[in-house]
């Protein structure tokens, strides 16, 4: 069974998925949300769920700096708890500090023009929390 990796933000969520094996992160696709509209996608979420037979959640978990616990690390807890109700499937928390930045800097690093970088940045970031996720359990 595969695994999902979300980089869950207030308009966008980036989703990843494993290989069969749970060896390696793959970029999906970038679903439009709407935070404080409560519009969170879960429809395309189930459906990516099933299509790939998916048996957890791993969502980045923004904390601090200085390890504490924030807005968006909340609003992110808020995501998983809604997940675990609607999926009835287990959520990991995965500190994905600098996540994003990393993922920016690899793009600019490929020569990706600030335009493609806005519209593959969530997916990236999606790819590099589930990857971290994935290298700590394939030790």
């Amino acid at each position: 069974m595969r695994k999902m990796g979300l980089d869950v933000g207030t308009r966008t969520v980036g989703v990843a998925i494993s290989d069969a094996l749970g060896w390696t992160a793959q970029g999906i696709e970038t679903i439009k949300i709407h935070e404080e509209n409560g519009q969170f996608g879960m429809e395309r979420l189930g459906e990516l769920i099933a299509e790939y037979q998916v048996s957890e959640v791993v969502i980045g978990y923004p904390k601090n700096m200085n390890n504490t616990i924030g807005p968006r690390a909340e609003a992110s807890e808020r995501f998983g708890d809604l997940m675990k109700q609607q999926f009835r499937l287990p959520v990991v928390y995965w500190d994905e500090r600098l996540t994003t930045m990393a993922a920016d800097r690899m793009l600019i690093d490929a020569d990706v023009s600030r335009k493609k970088r806005k519209q593959v940045i969530d997916k990236m970031a999606a790819v590099m929390i589930l990857q971290g996720y994935l290298d700590s359990k394939n030790r």
